[in-house]
């Protein structure tokens, strides 16, 4: 994939979630449901990558996903295991390539932005754990 369609790509789907988007029967414990797993994967793919770009702030980043992944569990009903495991993974692949963009892009325009975007999202993620 190009660099551009892969960043067009993971910036659809790093979008967040507006309540009731994905369907008009969700509760509001399922959006957030919908929100902890989404930030699960998003920290997830930051942790990866701090793995092979900044090793110490990935312990940080790992106690944030461990967290995450609490509140999930503690949500979750047996019959949205599947849905809520699709939208993690979509979440983490999503913020993996802005994080890739980010750092190992050729268009320093769609980098810059890229990071941005991965601020934000992880920023957002952050401030719930916060609040």
């Amino acid at each position: 994939m190009g660099d551009l369609k892969t960043f067009f790509v993971a910036m659809t789907l790093s979008l967040p979630v507006q309540a009731g988007e994905m369907t008009s029967s969700l509760a509001p414990m399922d959006d957030q449901l919908v929100q902890f797993a989404t930030c699960a994967g998003r920290m997830s793919a930051l942790m990866e990558h701090q793995w092979l770009m900044d090793g110490p702030a990935s312990e940080r980043t790992a106690k944030e996903v461990a967290a995450f992944s609490d509140l999930v569990q503690a949500l979750i009903a047996p019959d949205d295991v599947r849905r809520i495991l699709a939208m993690r993974i979509e979440a983490k692949v999503a913020q993996r390539a802005l994080l890739m963009q980010a750092d190992f892009g050729h268009d320093p325009r769609l980098s810059a932005l890229a990071a941005r975007r991965a601020a934000k999202l992880i920023g957002a993620c952050r401030a719930i754990v916060l609040s």
